[in-house]
């Protein structure tokens, strides 16, 4: 009777209706298939190069399925609102996926997976077409989209690259015909 393997906790279910913080790492996790902060914070160093320090100063949040939000600042968990801070990233898929509005204010921290595009491929990105470009030689997936604006290079936004294409993901009510 004393020599009984103690069972897991059982994780609870999420609830796609209110926002819950995401646990620092995976040992605190108490719901099922969420991510932890750890795990956030290695995906945008180890995928875009942006330092972890970055976020000291912000939380991660889950609402919906694997919808994470970012918030510059504290708020008590669970929160039952409509919106905190700015979507960042969705992760219950087989590959992350970060958001535009996250890429815009984050991805000049970024140096790794950004893609410089000149004039004319900064702008069918923006109007959200997809364009062949076999110079890029770095990983496949997600890539910060970025153009050069007043000697800085600005993050325009997430593309996907694919067999020698960059496919703009600009959503279709952000596109600009430039």
């Amino acid at each position: 009777m004393g020599d009984e393997p103690e069972s897991e906790p059982e994780l609870e279910q999420n609830d796609g209706q209110r926002f819950d913080r995401l646990p620092a790492t995976l040992d605190e996790r108490t719901v099922e298939g969420r991510v932890s902060r750890e795990e956030v914070l290695e995906y945008f160093e180890d995928r875009f190069g942006i330092p972890a320090a970055t976020f000291d100063d912000h939380t991660f949040w889950e609402k919906g399925a694997g919808k994470i939000w970012i918030y510059a600042g504290e708020a008590p968990t669970p929160l039952e609102i409509e919106a905190i801070g700015m979507t960042c990233l969705r992760t219950r898929q087989e590959h992350w996926k970060p958001t535009t509005d996250f890429v815009q204010r984050f991805g000049t921290y970024a140096d790794e997976c950004v893609i410089e595009l000149d004039r004319e491929e900064a702008r069918k990105f923006a109007a959200g077409e997809d364009q062949p470009l076999e110079r890029w030689d770095g990983d496949w997936g997600y890539l910060i989209a970025a153009h050069e604006v007043a000697n800085e290079l600005e993050p325009l936004g997430v593309g996907l690259y694919l067999h020698g294409e960059l496919r703009s993901l600009v959503p279709k009510g952000r596109r600009r015909d430039l």
